[in-house]
């Protein structure tokens, strides 16, 4: 149980990677503030975590508004009387109906950028007084491995990532005299509702996917470029995320880490 009793506020929590982790985070003792813009699936959310033991609240939230943030550690902070650790795992692939467009437009740049990264800087920068006073805290970016390389068909969100390991790295040399720990996990490839629009994205775009249903643009994917061959999952991230978040850490600030099946080695 390497957070027993940790507070922990998830960003983007109710579904897919950022559930994954608060329910992972839960399984080893910490309680949840089930942060998301989704009110109804944050609650689902939030039901699944008190059944496994611990205490979760829900917190809706767009990241995009600073006041909204400072209201999510208010929430954190009446509910725990602490806040340990921040996820900063809400994030966007691109503006409304960017699956449906074969060029990035300005307004997918904009609204991109905005959601992944500067809703990052506003749940940091409200947290972060907090763990300033105590002397400790984690706080868990979620990049991708777009961030790493920039991808052919998504370079809004793959600049929008690349942006949150950068802000991870200078988030950890400004929080580091306090003892606070900022990591990113970028995960590889991942079976989810937003990975099947990039699939179609995809077959849109690129000749060596064209008319390839977007599981099968996935699966392709995978066997060109994973050496394990197989694909990553949200629970993948999870355990990741509660390693980087637990004091077995304590020594690991700034790096960003892949969990990626060995996309890239380097």
């Amino acid at each position: 149980m390497v957070l027993q009793d940790k507070a922990v506020i998830v960003t983007g929590a109710a579904t897919g990677i950022g559930r994954a982790i608060a329910i992972k985070m839960a399984e080893q003792g910490a309680n949840i503030l089930v942060s998301d813009i989704n009110s109804d699936a944050a609650e689902s959310t939030a039901a699944e975590l008190r059944e496994i033991g611990v205490r979760s609240a829900v917190q809706v939230t767009n990241v995009v508004d600073p006041g909204a943030t400072e209201a999510m550690a208010e929430r954190a902070l009446q509910e725990f009387g602490k806040i340990d650790i921040l996820v900063n795992n809400a994030g966007v692939a691109g503006a409304p109906g960017w699956y449906e467009r074969s060029e990035s437009t300005e307004e997918d740049w904009h609204f991109t950028y905005k959601v992944n990264v500067i809703g990052s800087v506003n749940s940091a920068n409200s947290v972060s007084p907090h763990m300033k006073e105590v002397g400790y805290g984690k706080i868990l970016n979620l990049a991708s491995i777009a961030g790493r390389e920039g991808r052919p068909s998504l370079p809004h969100y793959s600049s929008s990532k690349s942006a949150v390991v950068n802000y991870t790295q200078a988030l950890a040399g400004e929080l580091a005299p306090f003892s606070i720990n900022v990591n990113a996990i970028c995960p590889g490839l991942l079976w989810t509702p937003m990975w099947e629009q990039v699939g179609g994205r995809y077959a849109m775009n690129d000749p060596e996917y064209a008319d390839m249903e977007p599981r099968a643009v996935f699966e392709k994917m995978i066997a060109a470029t994973i050496p394990f061959g197989s694909e990553q999952t949200p629970e993948d991230i999870g355990d990741a995320a509660v390693f980087l978040c637990s004091d077995e850490a304590k020594n690991i600030t700034g790096q960003a880490l892949d969990v990626d099946g060995g996309f890239f080695m380097r």
